[in-house]
């Protein structure tokens, strides 16, 4: 495609030099041949969401967490085995399992009777009574079939694919979700959920990050749930990570 595009610029400069336009044709072909070296064309949705998932299933790790809501901390211990991650609060005793499958997510609660899988009313309630919910936690928008790039733009200086996603049924908490990827490293940076009435109602971004035995983790992302049509902040928490 480059060169298709290398020698168009040519032509067009041959063109213009015949035709006289001697003192400004230079430019001309430097300004063209430079669009045409640095044009950049975004992966397809479906490639940077599998590129995603590839990459959050590839994790190894066991560290301490804590969801913060005004003056409620709620700690967690975070491990994750490939594709397999846990949740684990105390006070009460409570595990949460996610899977990510190649098609599919799965969210169970596991306990001494044994595993049982998160249905569709209770992924709607709130974790802990925070304003994360165990949908939020699920992260079955990675797996919609509908979605498409919307461009690109900086999270945080960081270049970011932005992709929009439709939700396939109205099951869901959200009719669709906008989703910041960051070009580089795969990393989710931004996440807008919006309602049945396309309304923004819930945010998630990465505000820090950590470098963990020489890799780089999530430190801390702020939760917002939003007013309707106001997009005026009515809750926020955060979500953060430790050793």
């Amino acid at each position: 495609m480059t060169k298709i595009r290398s020698d168009s610029c040519l032509l067009s400069f041959g063109f213009r030099r015949y035709l006289g336009i001697r003192h400004s044709a230079f430019v001309i072909y430097v300004m063209l041949a430079s669009i045409c070296m640095s044009a950049e064309f975004a992966p397809s949705a479906k490639d940077i969401l599998d590129s995603v998932r590839m990459i959050e299933s590839r994790q190894q790790i066991d560290l301490q967490g804590q969801l913060r809501q005004e003056d409620v901390v709620i700690p967690f211990r975070l491990v994750q085995n490939g594709p397999l991650i846990r949740y684990s609060f105390t006070n009460p005793d409570e595990t949460l399992q996610l899977r990510l499958g190649e098609n599919s997510s799965r969210l169970d609660l596991v306990s001494d009777a044994g595993t049982e899988k998160v249905g569709l009313s209770k992924l709607q309630q709130q974790v802990r009574g925070t304003i994360v919910t165990y949908g939020d936690l699920a992260f079955k928008f990675l797996y919609w079939p509908t979605a498409r790039v919307l461009g690109e733009e900086s999270v945080r200086t960081r270049k970011c694919w932005k992709l929009q996603l439709r939700a396939p049924s109205r099951e869901s908490q959200y009719s669709n979700v906008l989703l910041w990827v960051d070009k580089a490293s795969g990393a989710l940076m931004r996440m807008e959920g919006y309602d049945w009435n396309a309304q923004l109602i819930k945010r998630f971004e990465v505000v820090s990050a950590q470098k963990i035995d020489g890799r780089w983790f999530l430190k801390q992302m702020r939760v917002e749930q939003l007013q309707p049509e106001t997009n005026h902040v009515r809750a926020r928490a955060y979500l953060e990570i430790r050793r």
